[in-house]
C-alpha cells in the first residue's frame, strides 16, 4: 500500500484529468468542459516501466475567489501535496502564462515535495518546445510539452518523475484490501461519513446537492486490515438528472457497486426510508453485493428507549430486500458507532465469501422438511425436495434438487431460504437459490457422490 503518489495540480480547464485517464490507462476521472468538475481529491493507480504509483487528482486551483466550494477544493489540494512524493503543476500551452497560473507557482515553491511543470495543449511537436518556452518564468524549472489527449510527450515526462520517486521497497505478501462501497442519495452524509472513519478532511462536505461528483478511493488499515473506501455520487432519480458531470457520477456510483465486496447503504434518520432509498437497496440486492445498512444522522433524532427499535422496524418493512442486511445507527458527526462499521463490514465479506459443505446443506434441509412439507397442488401432485448443494460464492448460491421447480411456489421458496440462513448464518449477504428438476433415482445417485467428495 506504500505507493509512491503523483500530485496532478493546475487551475481549472488545463486538462489534469485527461492526462491522469491517460497516466491510468482509465476513464475514471471525469472529463467535462466545465470548470469546476473535479472537487475532491481521487486516486487511481497508474503504471510506468516497472514502477507502479498513485496519481491523485485534485480540483482546479483558485486563490483570488473564495466562492462556492473554491476554499475546500484548495484545502484537499494542500492535503494531496502533504502526501505526494511529486507534484505536478498543468498548465494550457495554447492560453500562455496566466495570473492564476503564477499564483499557483509562487504557492507550490513554498511546498516540501519535488515540483515537476507539464505545458499541455502543445499537439503540434514542431510548436510544442515555443509554446513551453515561455513559462520558465514561473521559475519551476524545465517546462515540459505534452498533450493529454494524444499522448505527445507524456512518455518523457514519466521517465523524469520516476527517477524522482523514491527508490521502490520490496514486494510483500500483502492481503488485497476489502473495498467498501459507500451508497446513498445526495445529502445522507456519505463524504461526512467518509471523514469521520478516515479521521481528517478527506471529501468535501456541503448541504449543497451533487458536491461529490466522482467516486473518491481512500486507503486505510484497522487491525491489520487494509481496506479501500469508495464515496460516491449522491444517486438521485434518473428522470431528474441531465447529461452532464452528475450523469457521469452516477455511472461511475453504479460501477462501484459492482467491485465492492461490501456495501454500505446510507439513510438520513431524518428523512426515513423513500423511494430512491429502495431502488438502491434493490441495486444492490440485484448485483450480489454484501451490504451494512447504516443509518446516519441519528444524534439528530429525538429518543426514548424505545426509539431504535421501533425505526428500524419501520425502516425494515420498507428495505424488505435487505432483510438480511445489518442495521447500525450512526453519527457521522458526532462519531457514534462509526468504528463499528468495520466489524459489521468484515462479518458481511466473511459470511458473502463463505462455503458450506453438501452434508451440512442437507441437514439443514432434512430439518426444514421435517416442519414443512413441500405444497401439494389440486391434482395431488406433491413436491419432493431431494437434496442441495452450494456451487459457489460471492454470494452464496445453491442449487436445490427437485422433482419439478414448478410445484415449489414463493412462499415455500422463501421458507427454505429462512431456514438455511436460521441453520447456516449467512448474516449480511444476499443468498441465491435455483431450482432444478431431476429424476429421484438420479437425484439419490449424485447426492451419493457429492456426500463421497471431500467438500
Amino acid at each position: 500500500m506504500g505507493h509512491p503518489i503523483l500530485a496532478i495540480i493546475g487551475r481549472p480547464n488545463v486538462g489534469k484529468s485527461t492526462l491522469v485517464n491517460r497516466l491510468c490507462q482509465s476513464r475514471e476521472a471525469i472529463v467535462h468542459d466545465e470548470p469546476g468538475i473535479t472537487r475532491d481529491r481521487t486516486y487511481q493507480n497508474g503504471y510506468w516501466r516497472d514502477r507502479e504509483f498513485k496519481v491523485v487528482d485534485t480540483g482546479g486551483l483558485v486563490f483570488d475567489d473564495d466562492s462556492e466550494f473554491l476554499p475546500e477544493i484548495r484545502e484537499q489540494a494542500n492535503l494531496a501535496l502533504a502526501e505526494a512524493s511529486v507534484a505536478l503543476l498543468i498548465v494550457d500551452g495554447q492560453q500562455g502564462v496566466t495570473a492564476a497560473d503564477e499564483a499557483i507557482a509562487e504557492w507550490l515553491r513554498l511546498q516540501q515535495c519535488k515540483i515537476l511543470l507539464a505545458v499541455n495543449k502543445c499537439e503540434s511537436p514542431e510548436q510544442g518546445l515555443a509554446l513551453a518556452g515561455e513559462f520558465w518564468r514561473l521559475g519551476l524549472g524545465e517546462p515540459y510539452p505534452i498533450s493529454a489527449i494524444h499522448g505527445a510527450g507524456t512518455g518523457d515526462l514519466m521517465d523524469q518523475i520516476i527517477t524522482i520517486f523514491p527508490p521502490q521497497k520490496k514486494e510483500t505478501n500483502e492481503k488485497e484490501p476489502i473495498q467498501i462501497a459507500i451508497i446513498g442519495r445526495p445529502n445522507v452524509g456519505k463524504s461526512s461519513l467518509l471523514n469521520s472513519i478516515c479521521g481528517e478532511s478527506r471529501a468535501i462536505v456541503s448541504p449543497i446537492r451533487g458536491t461529490t461528483r466522482d467516486t473518491i478511493d481512500t486507503s486505510l488499515e484497522k487491525e491489520g486490515q487494509w481496506w479501500r473506501l469508495i464515496d460516491t455520487a449522491g444517486i438521485r432519480r434518473r428522470r431528474s438528472v441531465n447529461y452532464g458531470p452528475e450523469f457521469f457520477g452516477i455511472n461511475r456510483s453504479f460501477k462501484a457497486i459492482e467491485r465492492s465486496d461490501v456495501c454500505i447503504l446510507v439513510i438520513d434518520a431524518l428523512e426515513g426510508v423513500t423511494e430512491q432509498d429502495q431502488r438502491l437497496a434493490g441495486r444492490i440486492e440485484d448485483s450480489g453485493r454484501s451490504c451494512v445498512i447504516v443509518v446516519n444522522k441519528w444524534d439528530a433524532v429525538e429518543k426514548d428507549s424505545h426509539t431504535m427499535s421501533s425505526v428500524e422496524k419501520e425502516f425494515r418493512s420498507k428495505l424488505y430486500f435487505l432483510h438480511w442486511a445489518t442495521m447500525l445507527f450512526t453519527s457521522a458527526l458526532t462519531g457514534q458507532r462509526v468504528d463499528n462499521i468495520f466489524a459489521l463490514a468484515t462479518l458481511a465479506v466473511d459470511q458473502h465469501r463463505r462455503r458450506v459443505s453438501t452434508s451440512v446443506v442437507n441437514e439443514v434441509l432434512k430439518e426444514a422438511l421435517s416442519w414443512r412439507n413441500p405444497p401439494t397442488t389440486r391434482g395431488g401432485r406433491q413436491g419432493k425436495l431431494y437434496y442441495g448443494t452450494q456451487v459457489a460464492t460471492q454470494p452464496p448460491t445453491f442449487t436445490l434438487f427437485v422433482n419439478e421447480p414448478k410445484l415449489f411456489g414463493e412462499t415455500y421458496r422463501r421458507y427454505v431460504e429462512r431456514q438455511l440462513r436460521e441453520g447456516l448464518g449467512f448474516e449480511g449477504t444476499p443468498l441465491k437459490l435455483f431450482w432444478r428438476g431431476k429424476q429421484q433415482r438420479q437425484a439419490e445417485k449424485d447426492l451419493i457422490r457429492q456426500q463421497n467428495k471431500l467438500d
